[in-house]
């Protein structure tokens, strides 16, 4: 009912023949109306009463409604289905801003973020100096992760977390088994490497979440990273991936040391181990 009372007939596409209406906004038979719905069944949504309620029919009350996405999956939640999946917000260009920031006050320590097909949308210096991304490279962190000479040279636990990157790619992508970006990668990186081929034959799936990552670096040596994959629920198109240092080898003392300016001169193009 709030929602309904603030959508004017003139941006539902209605004329207000100029009269003084009782009712601010819109009507619940106007509403109706535009919804292809019957007047009564909506009055009976309204009210809360136990009737039958599709998708469909809930998507089209939001249309009309003017329902922002958090808005629309909990009218879901109210009527008693599961809401759908989170959407990308058009209205909030702000947020790349914002997560940019994020990665960047992250320093002295690697972030970076990707889109649902695993490209790099924007990662800090860090990660550039630690784990060699740069503009050269595919920019896509499934195919680098199997074609790139670099990070394959300092990852002494490349082995280990291969198969956790591949059973995490086929559980994003077989959320969205016609997704033709999800396949677009697969086909890419599956010409690119008889190591990934394998390993996605055997179908393993798994949860992003945190990955350990041991890397030897051509300045500073051994450094012991734990990666950590979180959504923001108003870019779920997005996946920041933190990498927190542990205890071992001394690992935050030696990102801070690449991140100063003498670990920046002496990093300031990657180089192989």
């Amino acid at each position: 009912m709030s929602r309904r009372a603030r959508v004017t007939p003139a941006e539902a596409g209605l004329p207000d023949g100029g009269a003084r209406r009782r009712t601010p906004g819109l009507r619940r038979e106007e509403v109706a109306v535009l919804a292809g719905v019957g007047a009564s069944w909506y009055q009976w949504l309204e009210q809360g009463r136990d009737i039958s309620v599709s998708p469909q029919v809930l998507d089209s009350v939001a249309r009309v409604l003017r329902l922002g996405d958090a808005e629309r999956r909990h009218l879901y939640v109210l009527a008693g289905l599961n809401p759908p999946a989170p959407q990308p917000a058009p209205g909030r260009p702000d947020m790349c801003e914002g997560l940019r920031r994020l990665i960047d006050t992250w320093m002295p320590y690697p972030a970076h973020i990707m889109d649902p097909y695993y490209n790099c949308v924007m990662y800090n210096d860090a990660a550039a100096v630690v784990l060699g991304m740069r503009p050269d490279i595919t920019q896509n962190c499934l195919v680098d992760f199997f074609t790139d000479p670099l990070y394959r040279s300092r990852s002494k636990s490349w082995e280990g977390n291969a198969r956790s990157v591949v059973a995490q790619f086929r559980a994003a992508s077989s959320a969205r088994p016609d997704d033709e970006g999800y396949r677009a990668v697969l086909e890419q990186v599956s010409a690119a490497s008889e190591e990934f081929r394998a390993l996605w034959a055997e179908r393993d799936i798994e949860d992003a979440g945190q990955i350990r990552k041991e890397l030897d670096h051509p300045l500073v040596g051994l450094l012991c990273l734990e990666a950590t994959a979180m959504k923001v629920p108003a870019r779920p198109d997005l996946t920041i991936v933190l990498h927190t240092p542990l205890e071992e080898a001394g690992t935050a003392a030696k990102l801070e040391w690449l991140a100063s300016p003498e670990g920046r001169r002496g990093a300031m193009y990657p180089v192989a181990g």
